[in-house]
């Protein structure tokens, strides 16, 4: 009687065919399942670069505002132009581990060296908004819309 043949080799093809695979994925594999494997040992800063722009301040803003006070506001712009002095630009840029996480752009226009107008991506809330609200929140001020039941209470502690 011949020997049966083993599945074994089968089986080490299969791994291997798998292994390749998963190699030539490329890099979009690596980056989206396992960062940390590109830079390992290697430790990248936050980095924040621009002008970080809250709601608050975009509220302060009100046309017919000087220069000096939409300055005092937002800051220094971080682009002005000398081919169009009545606009000025306020970027902002956020990474973490050398990816982009967070990339705002906010604008500001003048005529007649007054505010005319702005605009630019929706702002988020300023960290004063949200820790007053979070304070509220534990202390019990603020209420839910309409009466939970204890079940309610025990999804929202446990986060389903």
């Amino acid at each position: 009687m011949p020997p049966r043949p083993s599945g074994r080799p089968k089986l080490v093809l299969l791994a291997s065919l798998v292994l390749t695979t998963a190699l030539c994925a490329g890099c979009a594999m690596i980056d989206t399942y396992a960062p940390t494997l590109r830079s390992f040992g290697v430790y990248k800063l936050d980095i924040n670069q621009g002008n970080f722009i809250s709601q608050d301040m975009v509220d302060k803003l009100r046309t017919g505002q000087t220069r000096s006070q939409v300055r005092l506001i937002l800051g220094t712009p971080l682009v002005v132009t000398v081919f169009r002095d009545d606009r000025w630009d306020y970027s902002y840029l956020f990474k973490r581990q050398g990816r982009v996480v967070e990339q705002r752009n906010f604008t500001v226009y003048f005529v007649d060296d007054k505010l005319a107008r702005w605009e630019g991506d929706e702002a988020p809330p300023s960290a004063a908004e949200l820790n007053r609200e979070a304070a509220a929140r534990t202390a019990g001020e603020l209420k839910w819309s309409t009466e939970r039941s204890w079940w309610d209470s025990v999804k929202d502690t446990f986060g389903w």
